[in-house]
Order: C-alpha cells, then sequence, then structure tokens
C-alpha cells in the first residue's frame, strides 16, 4: 500500500497556505498521520523547485534532537542554515517536547525568509501561552485518521466497482481501525491491529496525561473512559457520570470527571458536542455528547463489552465526516425533539442531520423523519441511513450512507 495515496485535502489546505504570513500548526491524535502529511508535503516542495537546503525538518520524538539542548540552541542552529535570499520552509515536529517551544517559534517565525509548520499531539500545542503569543498569526490544521473513502483506497479496494458490498466493508472500517498504519497492519490479522490500538492507547494516557496531569488515581480515570466509550452518542454530564459510577461502587468526583473528559478531549480522543437550542438559538451548556476519534478503539476501551449499538457508531462516523468537511457542529434540541447534527457549513450555511441505521419499520420512518419534518425553517434537511432503497418525505432528503461517506466534495445537494 502506498502511504501517499491518500491525504490530498489537507495537502491542498497546506499548499494554499504556502508562504503566507502564518504559522502552521498541524494538530491531530498521536499517530493520525501527522508526520506522514509534513513528509508528503515536503516532497511536493521539492517538486515545486524548492532546494533541498531550503527545507528543514526536526523530528522531536527523537530525543537526540532535543536532549540538553534549550530552545535558543535550537533556535541557532536553525538559524544558522537559512539560506539568506530564498524562502526557507522549517518543519517542527511534536515541537510540544521542548521547553519554551513557543519561543522558538515565535523567534522563528519573527525572522525573514521563513516559513514555519508545526505539529503536536495535544491541544495543549494551541493552550493559552502560544495561542496569546500568535493571537490572529496562525492556522490551524486538524487531522483525522482516514475517513471511509480513504481507508477503502488505502486497501486498493476499486470503488468503480459497482457491486461493492459497502456494508461488509464498512463493519470491517469501524471494528478494525481508521488510523493509516493500522490499517497496513491488516494482513498480519485483528490481533496485530488491537496491539497497535492498545499501544497508543497507553502512550496516549502515560505520556499526554497521566504524566503531565500527575493522574495518580489511574483507575478512576480507566472507569470514566470505559462509561465514556460505551456511551458514545448518549447525552452525558459529569455529574451522570459520577453518579453512575458511585451506583457501580466507585466514587469519583464530578470535578474529577470534568478534568478527566478535559484531558481526553485535548488528546484528540473524544470530541465533545454541544447541545444548540434551535428555539432560543443559544449553546447549552449541559448534556454533551461524546464521539471517539477512531471506532476501534472501541476494542480496547469499551474492550470485551463493546455494547455500543451500530446506530450510534454509524452517528460516530458520520459526526467525524461532518468535521473533515469543515464544518462545526451541534446537536439540536427543540423542547420536545432533538435532531442528531446541526451544522454550520464552512459557507456560513445551515444544515440539518439525522441517522439512523435502517428504516426497519413504519415507526423508525416517523421517528426519523419526523425529528427533521418538525423544524420548521428552510435549510437542507438530510437523513442519512444504510438503506439501498431511499424515499425522500417533505423537504428531507434521505440518502444512502455509503453514498454519502464516498462523495469526496461532500455535494449532497
Amino acid at each position: 500500500m502506498n502511504k501517499f495515496t491518500n491525504r490530498k485535502e489537507y495537502i491542498s489546505k497546506l499548499l494554499a497556505y504556502k508562504d503566507k504570513d502564518l504559522i502552521k500548526v498541524i494538530s491531530g491524535l498521536r499517530r493520525s498521520g501527522k508526520s506522514t502529511l509534513l513528509e508528503l508535503y515536503r516532497e511536493q516542495l521539492k517538486k515545486l523547485g524548492i532546494g533541498k537546503k531550503q527545507i528543514q525538518f526536526y523530528n522531536f520524538e527523537l530525543p537526540e534532537n532535543y536532549l540538553n539542548k534549550t530552545w535558543s540552541d535550537i533556535y541557532f542552529e536553525i538559524k544558522e542554515k537559512l539560506h539568506p535570499e530564498k524562502p526557507n520552509y522549517i518543519f517542527l515536529d511534536e515541537v510540544q517536547n521542548i521547553e519554551s517551544f513557543e519561543k522558538l517559534v515565535d523567534g522563528l517565525f519573527a525572522s525573514e525568509h521563513t516559513d514555519v509548520y508545526i505539529t503536536g499531539s495535544n491541544a495543549f500545542l494551541l493552550s493559552s501561552e502560544l495561542a496569546t503569543l500568535l493571537s490572529g498569526r496562525y492556522i490551524e490544521i486538524s487531522i483525522l485518521p482516514f475517513s471511509f473513502k480513504e481507508y477503502l483506497i488505502a486497501r486498493n479496494i476499486d470503488l468503480s466497482n459497482e457491486y461493492l458490498n459497502y456494508e461488509a466493508l464498512f463493519f470491517d472500517y469501524i471494528n478494525e481501525t481508521s488510523l493509516p498504519k493500522g490499517v497496513e497492519l491488516r494482513d498480519g490479522g485483528f490481533d496485530k491491529i488491537y496491539e497497535y490500538l492498545e499501544a497508543i492507547y497507553t502512550t496516549i494516557i502515560e505520556k499526554d496525561i497521566t504524566q503531565r496531569h500527575q493522574i495518580n488515581n489511574k483507575r478512576a480515570f480507566s472507569n470514566v473512559v470505559k462509561f465514556v466509550a460505551s456511551n458514545i452518542g448518549n447525552s452525558l454530564s459529569p455529574n451522570n457520570i459520577s453518579k453512575a459510577l458511585k451506583q457501580d461502587g466507585q466514587s469519583i468526583h464530578h470535578t474529577t470527571v470534568e478534568n478527566y473528559l478535559e484531558y481526553l478531549t485535548s488528546s484528540f480522543v473524544l470530541y465533545k458536542v454541544n447541545r444548540f437550542d434551535l428555539k432560543g438559538k443559544k449553546q447549552l451548556a449541559t448534556q454533551e455528547k461524546y464521539y471517539l476519534v477512531d471506532a476501534g478503539l472501541l476494542n480496547v476501551l469499551a474492550g470485551k463489552e463493546r455494547t455500543t449499538d451500530r446506530g450510534h457508531i454509524l452517528e460516530n462516523v458520520v459526526y467525524l465526516e461532518l468535521l473533515r468537511r469543515g464544518n462545526k457542529i451541534w446537536i439540536g434540541i427543540t423542547r420536545n425533539n432533538e435532531v442528531d447534527f446541526v451544522c454550520k457549513t464552512p459557507m456560513g450555511d445551515i444544515e440539518y442531520y439525522q441517522v439512523a441505521w435502517q428504516m426497519t419499520n413504519d415507526s423508525t420512518v416517523e421517528r426519523e423523519f419526523g425529528a427533521l419534518e418538525k423544524i420548521t425553517d428552510n435549510y437542507p434537511k438530510y437523513l442519512l441511513t444504510t438503506d439501498s432503497f431511499t424515499q425522500n418525505r417533505s423537504g428531507v432528503k434521505h440518502l444512502n450512507i455509503f453514498n454519502w461517506l464516498l462523495d469526496t466534495k461532500g455535494k449532497q445537494h
């Protein structure tokens, strides 16, 4: 498999910001493909005629690149190699490993003829100090694991074959993993993928969370993770998680739960979606929903009792796809009704999405269409299901989820 078959959207984004006076910050889960993306982008730069000497790449996952060095040592080392007349492209991978890295980034950004690219595996990279220091001078490109389409391309599946069994491929996608390297391990069987996911998760927990935040009660932390993973797509609050765990004989204070959730979203393991009151036009501060960066991680987080129903997993995949397509996303609430997703598109338009596995009977049809039909404005409304035959109803467009996922342009209209 050629690891460079994919990620076109991200590459074109980077090319669009090339030589613009902005620091390019590439964020995302560990092993979601940030380093590969930079490698790919550097190849593109070479194709555009940029000389090797104009490109500097530092991988700060490797201790030899930063041990016993201060940020200023690294700064002057890079400075020394800059080409004085031509543009220089500087890549700092996992830059958060350097103490006072923001000074390094800021210093390089202020230098003549430099275009700076940085990556990091947790949102602390853009935590208050750096964001304040760089305010208005950076653009964040958030990278996600493979979409369903990228996954199929990575597996060399011929998408022009109209007899493909998308449902079977989709089950592979959600039961195995969407992480690029994990897909490469498929030939070794499921155990290899499981070990890989377990190793990534352990690294995230150890390096990005427990060490950084000095979490001593690892059991409490793991119970919270397990609970949220088993409740993907359900409304949750630190309070009701704390209560549910108490009934289970584990006492964890709701502020502790809140902190744990914050660490998990900062490490891009979980994504939090707020509710939006469609009547009062305001975001609500309680009962959020959480989605997982990769459905395959459920095997590690929820273990053998992976009970999350397939409707919620489908919802999880749709959420990530809407995110990839540049939407801002909420859960829509009216007085006696909930819509899975309310989106503000990159163009600033509003769209509504309802997700269900299948239109099995009349009551499912009524419930799913009804949720959208009760919204009286004229914005586009979509119902996404795995049904092969779809029927629109009173302005609601019913689409087959696999067709929707494979539609790269997001031309759902």
